[in-house]
């Protein structure tokens, strides 16, 4: 993979913007990982709709457009998926439930990830 890395020069409000929108693709991705951790059965498909309950209770998950609230549910069963290749190929090392981070310092989605007017 190759990462490009440059400082921003930015304006307080444009630095606000992005932590509030890492700080919702956590949340998006975390509750995710949760929906599949409390139950049985939960498909890619199932967390995709997932979003769009959460758009519903919280705000500020609205304030995401709705392809950046999938990108983060994809990126949590991307983890899942890993935690299942790594069971069904007996890969040795750490075993157990994807973590949900406590930290993540970037925010992947789409380029447009909120809505004009935020």
């Amino acid at each position: 993979m190759l990462i490009y890395e440059d400082k921003l020069d930015g304006s307080k409000a444009q630095f606000a913007a992005i932590e509030e929108a890492i700080r919702t693709t956590q949340f998006i991705r975390n509750t995710c990982l949760r929906l599949w951790m409390d139950a049985r059965g939960v498909s890619r498909n199932d967390l995709q709709h997932y979003c769009a309950v959460l758009a519903r209770q919280f705000p500020f998950a609205l304030s995401r457009n709705s392809q950046a609230r999938q990108a983060a549910a994809d990126r949590a069963w991307a983890a899942i998926a890993r935690f299942y290749e790594h069971c069904r190929l007996k890969t040795p090392g750490k075993k157990g439930s994807p973590a949900v981070p406590a930290c993540l310092s970037q925010c992947r989605g789409q380029a447009d990830g909120l809505e004009a007017g935020s």
